[in-house]
């Protein structure tokens, strides 16, 4: 049985804290309930603090490990108490303030959480469900429309993943690789060696001014399918670059609303919280369900799960840090100040001090 009160941190414009008072949100038909274990950073997670996006005490964050505690009535999946799962909650919900996972517990969508190997640390098992969501989104369901992994293209096609080293770029990697497409990727020069080991056939440094000129040319000016992990001006110029002139089939995919230089290639942007199946509220702009992102993230899940399961996906290296939810504040910070790369932040609940009252202030800091 989960207590009354639990601790958490706990947004309020622009300023985020642990408290040790928050209610345990409640189980609801579609949900289940977990302790959660661990908890991993996104950029979605500093951001909804900065631009203010969150309801008043609204539960920040997105990323989670832990094991069921209640099943909800309406959920589909096989799940049971003490069940090892990981999942992606709509951290810092302005429409349900409760659903964030920064918490010591979370309730989840229980058909979208995925049963973890039992030889998956809790902290590694904490990285990956957010990535995948937009995985699924954009390789697959809405963007560049690929081949699923379980049906691999034989056409030799090639797609490249801007950004392979962070978070969800190793993942883009892994899951554009299963499914047969030969993968280019770009980094930082001392990544290469990590990219290359999750399968990426040629790496690119972004920083090089002929970034995008020279993929142009290496793929003999046939580069079709791009997705943009990193979403700057900058980044989409490359793409725009790197992409074949002619246009005929060609997309470029990120999950922000960047303009893209190119008006002759099809933009898609994909947004992850859609696949809750639920309306919401987000900056001033209302979100309508839609049941066909839920039935596919659904799917993908389970595609996924099955792919962990078969040592077929690698997680991103995780870097563990002190002090749990308080550590979790800290991190925040570090992400923006762009003291993070190529691996994963993330923080044991247990490790937060009892008596935490840890608070930042976002608004100071401009990325």
């Amino acid at each position: 049985m989960a207590p009354q009160s639990m601790k958490a941190i706990v947004i309020n414009g622009n300023e985020a804290e642990v408290c040790s008072n928050v209610p345990v949100p409640k189980l609801r038909p579609a949900y289940i309930l977990a302790k959660v274990e661990a908890i991993a950073l996104n950029p979605t997670d500093w951001k909804h603090i900065h631009y203010q996006l969150a309801a008043p005490n609204g539960i920040s964050g997105c990323d989670f490990s832990g094991t069921v505690v209640e099943v909800g009535k309406d959920v589909t999946r096989a799940l049971k108490p003490g069940d090892r799962i990981a999942g992606t909650t709509h951290g810092a919900n302005y429409s349900q303030p409760e659903d964030g996972c920064f918490a010591e517990y979370a309730v989840a969508k229980g058909d979208l959480v995925v049963k973890i190997p039992d030889t998956m640390s809790f902290e590694a098992a904490a990285t990956f469900p957010l990535g995948v969501s937009t995985v699924g989104q954009g390789l697959y369901q809405q963007a560049l429309k690929l081949n699923l992994p379980n049906n691999p293209t034989k056409a030799g096609e090639t797609v490249l993943i801007y950004g392979g080293s962070s978070a969800t770029g190793s993942l883009w990697i892994q899951y554009a690789k299963l499914s047969g497409y030969r993968v280019l990727t770009t980094c930082s020069p001392h990544n290469n060696d990590f990219v290359r080991s999750l399968g990426a056939d040629a790496v690119y440094d972004y920083r090089d001014p002929e970034c995008g000129k020279n993929i142009n040319k290496d793929t003999s000016n046939s580069l079709k399918l791009v997705w943009d992990t990193i979403c700057t001006e900058s980044a989409a110029k490359i793409c725009a670059e790197a992409i074949s002139s002619n246009p005929s089939g060609a997309n470029y995919g990120s999950i922000l609303e960047e303009e893209f230089p190119r008006q002759d290639v099809e933009s898609t942007f994909t947004f992850m919280y859609t696949i809750f199946n639920e309306p919401f509220t987000k900056g001033g702009e209302d979100v309508s369900a839609a049941p066909e992102d839920f039935d596919f993230a659904k799917e993908f899940f389970g595609l996924t799960e099955k792919l962990l399961a078969e040592g077929k996906i690698k997680t991103h290296p995780e870097k563990v840090g002190p002090n749990g939810l308080e550590g979790a504040l800290q991190g925040m910070e570090d992400m923006i100040l762009g003291k993070v790369s190529a691996n994963k932040l993330v923080y044991l609940i247990a490790d937060t001090p009892a008596d935490s009252q840890a608070r930042v202030e976002l608004s100071s800091f401009v990325r």
